[in-house]
């Protein structure tokens, strides 16, 4: 493979909280820059803010004196890349998660900073319909990690739960929350992930999926001691990234699916954007359309449904289904 043509474009990316190994949203983050890095040839830092988020700020200025492009990985760096934005015009900002628009202004918050949002309930849709179709107890589960967080977990309940009735109208969907905002723990406290998802198995669900981080492992967990305690197997549905290839080998096994939100191609994209001069500011959209979210068949444990999620998504890019956004 030939060596990118380097660039003198630097890119300074800051995680949310929990940083690189979350095994999820972080880590599809980090898949994203050294895409850039190894096809665009830019170079790159990265940081993490603290547990309590309340550094965000200071990492993006100083991501801003250093490099030509900032992007900050999470809907909470919205009000402060706003302002470091606006003091650092000639630096390129993006974060992920927010359409990054001063809505009572009907305008993006400056030409130099773009929002990539995604259609996370157009994915779930999918996912939701799988568990549905391979649930055996016909009940399923939904873990958010944070509640009330200007509904962005709420998106992935709510197209959970319309495609697992778009193909049983009957099934029976058991849903909590880890923490409400401004509690964040919730997207980083495995074993209260654990400890939740044991109690839906208990309960009877055979499949649960996790919109919750770092706190994903904990559901994983739970799917492998349940089934080994029981004798029977139980699934869980990974979110972000294709969690089969990045969650322990040990637990792979019982992931069903994966959410896929591609946060790695958006940033690539962005990057790309930049470099060659048509990033546009505001919100740019990653839906079904254009692959910017979907499911992983890693494993083959959907191979057998592949033709029915495949048919759904047809639908609902043409139209035919429209997915709801809130549960």
């Amino acid at each position: 493979m030939a060596e990118p043509e380097m660039t003198d474009v630097s890119v300074g990316l800051v995680f949310d909280i929990g940083g690189r190994g979350d095994q999820s949203f972080n880590d599809s983050a980090a898949a994203g820059i050294e895409r850039a890095a190894a096809e665009l040839g830019i170079t790159f830092t990265e940081a993490s803010p603290e547990p309590d988020g309340s550094n965000r700020g200071e990492l993006l200025q100083l991501a801003a004196s250093e490099h030509d492009i900032v992007i900050g990985v999470g809907f909470l760096f919205e009000g402060d890349a706003a302002a470091v934005g606006a003091e650092n015009p000639d630096t390129m900002f993006g974060v992920v998660d927010s359409a990054m628009m001063d809505w009572a202004a009907g305008a993006p918050y400056g030409d130099n900073i773009a929002g990539l949002v995604f259609a996370e309930h157009e994915g779930s849709f999918l996912v939701g319909a799988a568990a549905a179709l391979k649930s055996e107890t016909g009940t399923i589960g939904f873990i958010g990690g944070v509640a009330n967080v200007g509904g962005l977990i709420e998106r992935f309940e709510a197209g959970f739960n319309a495609g697992a009735r778009a193909v049983n109208p009957d099934i029976e969907i058991i849903g909590d929350y880890i923490t409400e905002a401004p509690d964040f723990d919730g997207f980083n406290a495995p074993d209260r992930a654990k400890e939740i998802a044991l109690a839906m198995y208990e309960e009877g669900a055979d499949i649960v999926y996790h919109a919750a981080g770092g706190s994903g492992a904990g559901l994983f967990q739970a799917a492998l001691e349940q089934s080994e305690a029981t004798g029977s197997k139980v699934w869980a549905i990974g979110v972000d990234s294709d969690q089969y290839h990045t969650a322990d080998a040990g637990v792979r096994d019982y992931i069903l699916t994966s959410m896929l939100k591609r946060v790695d191609v958006s940033i690539f994209e962005m990057i790309r954007s930049v470099l060659d001069g048509t990033m546009q500011p505001g919100p740019t959209a990653y839906d079904l359309s254009v692959d910017g979210v979907g499911y992983s068949t890693s494993g083959g444990f959907v191979d057998d449904i592949a033709d029915q999620l495949e048919a759904l998504k047809a639908q609902i890019v043409s139209g035919e289904i429209t997915v709801p956004t809130e549960p």
